[in-house]
C-alpha cells in the first residue's frame, strides 16, 4: 500500500511542477511578444529581467538562510568562473536571441523553430560524451529536420532574419541545457537548489549580454522617449511596470525550469515541452492571429513525432535496457557519481544527504 501512495505522490508532484512551469513559460512567450510590438529593445529588456531575477534570488536566499539557520552555498571565484561561466554565457545568448526574434517572427514560427533545440541537445550530449551513439538517432534527426523544413516551406508569415535568430538560439540552447544539468547535478558544487543556481548565473549572464546590448541598442535606448528622454512621467512608469512584470515572469520561468530539472530530470522537461508547444501553437492561432497551413501542421506533427521518438528512446535506455548514458565523474568523491538522466529522487536515495533534499518551501 505504501508503494502506490508513494508513486501517486510523486506523480502529483510532477504534474504540479509541470503546470507551474507551463504558467510561466507560455505566459512569458505571449507577454514578450506583446511587449515587443511597442518596445523595440529586446536586449535591454533581457538585461532588466536578469537584474530582477538576481535581486529576487538574493532576497530568497537571505530568507531561506534566516528560516533554516544554514548558510547558502557560495562558490569560490576560481570554481565560479570555470564551472558556471560557460553555462551563464550560453543561457544569456539563448534568452537574448529568443527575445530579439520576437521583433520579426510570429509565436507559431518561434515555437516550431525553438523545438529544434532537441537536436542540438542531442548533438552536444554526444560531443560531451554524455550519451552513446545510437542508430535510431538518425531517424530522430531526420524527423525533426523534415518537420522544421515542412513548417517553414509553406509558411505565409516567414521571416528569415527572425528564423535564423531562433535557430541560433536553439543551437546555443543545446549547449545551455546540457551544461545546466551537469552543473546542477554535480554534487560537490552544491547548486541542486534552483534559487542558488539562478543566483550564481545572473551576474555572468548580465556581463555576457551587456556588450551585445551596447553594440546593438545602447545609443537607441539612451535616446528613446520611452525611458531616458521621456516627456511625461506616466510613460516612464508604464515602461518600468511592463518591464518589471516581464522580470517577474522571467524569474518564475527560470525557477520553474530549474526546479523541474533538479527535482525530476531533463527528460521530464523535454516531455512537458512537447505538450507546451502544442498549447502555445493553438493559443497563437486562436488569439494572436497566426496563420498555419495544412503543410505547416503536418510539419509540426512530423517534428513532434521525432521529439517523441527521442524521448521514448531516452526512457527505454534510462530504465537499464541499454548503456546509452555515461557516468558523470566527480573527482572529490566517486560515491557521488550519477548518470545525466538519473532523476533527482533516485539521486537523493543514493546519497542520503539532508542538504540534497533541501528545496524552497
Amino acid at each position: 500500500m505504501a508503494f502506490p501512495m508513494q508513486f501517486l505522490c510523486r506523480a502529483l508532484r510532477t504534474v504540479g511542477l509541470v503546470l507551474f512551469y507551463y504558467v510561466f513559460s507560455i505566459g512569458i512567450t505571449f507577454y514578450n511578444k506583446w511587449l515587443m510590438k511597442d518596445f523595440h529593445f529586446p536586449l535591454f529588456m533581457t538585461l532588466v529581467h536578469l537584474a530582477i531575477i538576481f535581486c529576487f534570488s538574493t532576497l530568497t536566499r537571505f530568507a531561506m538562510q534566516c528560516w533554516t539557520g544554514k548558510p547558502r552555498v557560495t562558490l569560490p571565484w576560481k570554481v565560479y568562473l570555470s564551472k558556471v561561466a560557460p553555462t551563464a554565457l550560453a543561457t544569456a545568448l539563448d534568452i537574448g536571441l529568443s527575445n530579439w526574434s520576437f521583433l520579426f517572427i510570429t509565436i507559431s514560427l518561434y515555437t516550431m523553430t525553438k523545438s529544434s533545440a532537441v537536436l542540438f541537445i542531442l548533438f552536444f550530449s554526444l560531443v560531451f560524451k554524455l550519451e552513446e551513439p545510437n542508430p535510431f538517432l538518425i531517424i530522430v534527426v531526420l524527423l525533426i529536420a523534415s518537420g522544421l523544413f515542412m513548417f517553414t516551406l509553406k509558411s505565409t508569415q516567414f521571416n528569415l532574419e527572425g528564423f535564423l535568430m531562433v535557430l541560433l538560439a536553439s543551437f546555443i540552447g543545446g549547449i545551455r541545457w546540457t551544461l545546466t544539468q551537469v552543473l546542477m547535478q554535480k554534487a560537490e558544487l552544491g547548486l541542486q537548489n534552483p534559487i542558488d543556481t539562478m543566483y550564481h548565473l545572473q551576474p555572468l549572464m548580465f556581463l555576457g549580454l551587456f556588450p551585445l546590448f551596447l553594440f546593438n541598442e545602447g545609443l537607441s535606448v539612451s535616446t528613446t522617449e520611452k525611458l531616458f528622454r521621456v516627456s511625461e512621467l506616466s510613460h516612464l512608469l508604464y515602461s518600468l511596470v511592463t518591464l518589471s512584470v516581464g522580470g517577474l515572469l522571467a524569474f518564475g520561468l527560470g525557477f520553474s525550469e530549474f526546479l523541474l530539472v533538479s527535482r525530476t530530470s531533463s527528460l521530464t522537461l523535454s516531455i512537458a515541452g512537447i505538450f507546451k508547444e502544442v498549447c502555445t501553437l493553438l493559443l497563437a492561432v486562436e488569439f494572436m492571429g497566426d496563420k498555419m497551413s495544412t503543410v505547416n501542421w503536418m510539419g509540426f506533427a512530423v517534428c513532434l513525432s521525432g521529439i517523441s521518438l527521442h524521448i521514448s528512446l531516452k526512457t527505454y535506455y534510462n530504465k537499464g535496457n541499454g548503456p546509452t548514458v555515461r557516468q558523470l565523474p566527480v573527482r572529490d568523491n566517486p560515491d557521488l557519481e550519477l548518470p545525466l538522466l538519473q532523476t533527482k529522487d533516485d539521486y537523493c536515495e543514493d546519497t542520503n544527504d539532508e542538504e540534497e533534499h533541501e528545496i524552497l518551501y
